[in-house]
């Protein structure tokens, strides 16, 4: 039972060691790393602008609820920019125009609702 005891406390600290030693090579390339952009960029970078460790990844949302939510949300826009390309290209007066923009604007909440009514 003792030599039991006595090699997994062997093979534990075999594997602190081991780890150690692979902190210790991260540590070392990063300050390698962090030497080398101070030489080239210099030391105010990181005091002025200092950046996050890891960039940070958002995902998006999967299922049949959120495909539907994108493809929804796609309709509307491009409907929506087609309508302002049709007036801009149909109509020559500026107040026209605008008033098609605020129109559009205002009436998108309404037709999306109207349109991609889920209750249904």
């Amino acid at each position: 039972m003792s030599r039991e005891r006595a090699r997994r406390r062997a093979e534990r600290e075999a594997e602190r060691e081991r780890l150690a030693a692979a902190r210790a090579e991260r540590e070392a390339r990063a300050a390698r790393r962090r030497e080398l952009r101070d030489r080239l960029v210099g030391p105010i970078r990181t005091a002025v602008l200092p950046r996050p460790a890891r960039p940070v990844r958002v995902a998006r949302q999967r299922g049949y609820l959120a495909r539907r939510r994108r493809t929804e949300n796609g309709v509307a826009v491009t409907l929506w920019f087609l309508v302002q390309a049709l007036a801009w290209i149909l109509f020559e007066s500026w107040m026209a125009r605008l008033g098609v923009f605020l129109g559009s604007i205002l009436l998108l909440p309404v037709l999306v609702t109207i349109v991609f009514d889920r209750r249904s």
